[in-house]
């Protein structure tokens, strides 16, 4: 399968890790160059997208932003903000109604000061966390601006609620566990996490480890990501002249004014995926990444 480029859209089990999924599919298609878009916890699961081949290079260029649902279960705090780790402490549930919970809910949307989980692949001295909670070491993470687009209530169901996220890169629905039953008093932990969008793909694309090891690569499983760079940045399609020196790297004019530094997706000929590229002082289209297998 050399050669073998594009985006598979994987639907994460629980019980095992993103890196373990990586492993998983070097195995299924025999390819090395694969790598995914946005860790999950091992006990999460849903949208994983997995680049492969020349794709990896794309990861830095795709919208960050997630979407997920998510049940929390208020009266207990825990020492990994889900029910994976140990109980610290458990306290009654004040009585509440939806909108009491709402109420709630507001102070954690849009742009806020979130601390990550103690256990989280967040690095503070140039370590993981969660390699200095396996040692014991008991660290604080520093607070960080992260931004929650949208924080909707779905059920609730004494002591669990049902929400739905879509937030910023960075953000940790266990933080808002944990910070939301802070706020009541009672203390809040994730009970279950499920990803539903992630860089630009859904659920809707996304296949599961059985169909993946059945059938390891027919076409209608590896995802070109047009469309989602289309959604981010402005779009140039080359002509054919134009194809040929984009191939060679060099500098090409634009028919439109854009910004210096604005990153544009660039198509061949044929509408098919030819890279990204970013406007320098002169005006020019200077390529930053040529994706000709994808051609």
């Amino acid at each position: 399968m050399a050669g073998l480029s594009g985006f598979l859209i994987l639907d994460k089990p629980a019980g095992c890790t993103s890196h373990d999924c990586v492993s998983l599919l070097r195995r299924c298609l025999g390819l090395r160059r694969i790598g995914h878009g946005g860790t999950l916890d091992p006990g999460a699961t849903g949208v994983l997208p997995m680049a492969v081949g020349s794709a990896t290079r794309l990861l830095p260029y795709l919208n960050g932003e997630k979407a997920y649902e998510g049940t929390i279960t208020l009266g207990l705090r825990t020492s990994t903000d889900d029910l994976s780790g140990a109980v610290l402490q458990q306290r009654p549930v004040p009585r509440l109604n939806a909108a009491d919970l709402e109420q709630a809910l507001t102070r954690f949307r849009g742009a806020v000061r979130q601390r990550p989980p103690a256990v989280s692949a967040v690095r503070v001295g140039g370590e993981r966390l969660y390699k200095k909670a396996r040692r014991g070491e008991v660290v604080t993470a520093p607070e960080r601006q992260v931004t929650v687009h949208s924080l909707e209530l779905r059920d609730w169901n004494p002591p669990r609620l049902t929400v739905q996220v879509r937030c910023s890169a960075g953000a940790y629905i266990r933080s808002i566990a944990r910070d939301l039953g802070e706020a009541l008093g009672c203390g809040g932990a994730l009970a279950s996490l499920r990803r539903t969008e992630a860089l630009g793909f859904g659920l809707e694309q996304a296949v599961t480890i059985p169909q993946l090891q059945a059938h390891p690569a027919p076409a209608t499983l590896v995802q070109n990501p047009i469309q989602p760079l289309l959604a981010l940045y402005p779009r140039h399609q080359l002509g054919p002249e134009e194809h040929s020196r984009w191939g060679c790297g060099q500098a090409l004019p634009v028919p439109v004014t854009l910004p210096v530094g604005q990153v544009v997706t660039v198509l061949n000929p044929t509408g098919a995926l030819a890279g990204m590229a970013v406007i320098r002082l002169s005006g020019e289209m200077q390529p930053k990444l040529v994706l000709a297998p994808m051609g």
